[in-house]
């Protein structure tokens, strides 16, 4: 019985405060705390300190749960008003897109340099081997992706193929680049998700992709349509490809603080390169929706090659002044 009266004495004192205090913080989480006036947050600040010793006392003298349950709920809440960042969604994907992400870029620049010698390896590497031996080309490119755009088809074929001359020629290349953006999205998830077993898979995942664009390439460029060929790769492939870098350059950070953690432990290496190689797939996939609207709207309507080139080499341009100038302090 003593104990009920010493519980209803210490409510019946404290319990206007916690009231007010509950009101002023319903307040800032339903409308923002910059919706309070300046009175109500040093009133609130007050408040908070006295939840607070309450909570401690009601603790220090056995309380029962259901009061301490209540502090405690009411604290928390009143905390999270008062010193957690008071930012919209609106205001963090902006603050993403404005300095971390470009921030971010800069700073994983070697993991970047990995994944583009990867990509630009494996492209060198099988335009060489088919440029001397053309059989080559169905070792990097799956079988069912040929359909006549081989090494061995005709000059005219290939060329009908590229600006739609012919009806079939036209489809047959629309399957390949749906084929192409469905790949090169699933290795960009891919090379991100195996980076951190030691950077190893993800550099062969996109040395391979690599592998495939320079053996598709130099399938045309044997029949004098390189040039060609890159403006219609590059309309969408620019992006594309960047985007692929990017999650390779991700599973790399992973990988890189597996294998070099230098001072600080693997677990503790990985936790602090985790935000950047999120980041950095974050990039990779906003790049491949990016690239997903030019493939569906642009890639046939634009039959000009100095056009297709433009428009793909104008927005790499357009990402590498983002990402090289965007986020810098002054």
């Amino acid at each position: 019985m003593t104990d009920q009266l010493r519980s209803a004495r210490f409510r019946t004192e404290r319990e206007p405060a916690w009231t007010r205090a509950e009101t002023l913080v319903a307040k800032a989480e339903a409308r923002g705390a910059a919706h309070l006036t300046y009175a109500e947050v040093l009133e609130l600040s007050d408040l908070y300190q006295q939840v607070v010793n309450a909570l401690s006392v009601a603790r220090a003298i056995s309380m029962d749960a259901a009061l301490l349950a209540y502090l405690e709920a009411l604290s928390a809440r009143a905390y999270l008003v008062i010193h957690a960042p008071q930012e919209s969604l609106s205001g963090l994907f902006g603050k993403l897109i404005a300095q971390d992400i470009p921030q971010t870029v800069r700073r994983s620049w070697l993991a970047i340099l990995i994944a583009f010698v990867a990509l630009a390896l494996g492209a060198i590497t099988a335009g060489t081997l088919v440029a001397r031996d053309p059989s080559w080309f169905y070792t990097f490119v799956p079988p069912d992706l040929g359909d006549g755009r081989t090494p061995d088809a005709s000059t005219e074929y290939l060329r009908s193929t590229l600006f739609g001359d012919e009806e079939t020629g036209a489809e047959m290349l629309s399957s390949f680049a749906t084929f192409l953006f469905t790949h090169n999205t699933q290795i960009a998830i891919l090379v991100f998700a195996v980076g951190i077993f030691a950077l190893i898979p993800s550099f062969v995942l996109t040395f391979y992709n690599g592998l495939m664009m320079g053996a598709f390439w130099m399938a045309f460029a044997r029949h004098g349509l390189g040039y060609e060929v890159t403006g219609w790769l590059s309309i969408h492939g620019v992006t594309e490809l960047s985007a692929v870098i990017m999650a390779c350059a991700g599973g790399a950070q992973m990988g890189m603080a597996v294998i070099l953690p230098g001072e600080l432990s693997r677990r503790a290496a990985l936790k602090a390169r985790g935000r950047d190689a999120v980041r950095l797939f974050g990039l990779a996939a906003i790049m491949l929706v990016v690239a997903a609207g030019i493939e569906g709207f642009l890639r046939q309507l634009v039959q000009s090659t100095e056009l297709r080139l433009a428009i793909g080499w104008g927005m790499g341009a357009a990402w590498a002044l983002w990402l090289t100038l965007a986020g810098r302090r002054r």
